[in-house]
This record gives structure tokens, C-alpha cells and sequence, in this order.
């Protein structure tokens, strides 16, 4: 059986490259984490997208 982990939304926003992909992790208000894996492009995209709302 699998070691049991708590799951908390604490902790900071991350990045981190894998072998092929991006894997971001984003804390939520009320607990749990947004993971999200990207490849080179999709990153690109996101920051571009962004990067726009910031500016605007």
C-alpha cells in the first residue's frame, strides 16, 4: 500500500521540467493543487496569455 500524503493547497506556485514537459503547480483557495503539465509551446503560450491580461 501506498504511503498516505495530506493533501493541503499550502505551499507556493511552481514550475518544474520533467523529461519532456512542464509541470506547474498552482495552490487553490479552499485546498488542493491545480496540476498541469505542458510541453515548450503551450508554456509559450501561457506566458504570452499572461502576460496580456497583465499589461491590459
Amino acid at each position: 500500500m501506498a504511503a498516505m500524503k495530506p493533501r493541503t493547497g499550502d505551499g507556493p506556485m511552481e514550475a518544474v521540467r520533467e523529461t519532456r514537459v512542464i509541470v506547474v503547480r498552482v495552490p487553490l483557495e479552499g485546498g488542493g493543487r491545480l496540476v498541469v503539465s505542458v510541453n515548450n509551446e503551450e508554456a509559450t503560450e501561457l506566458r504570452d496569455v499572461l502576460n496580456a491580461v497583465l499589461e491590459g
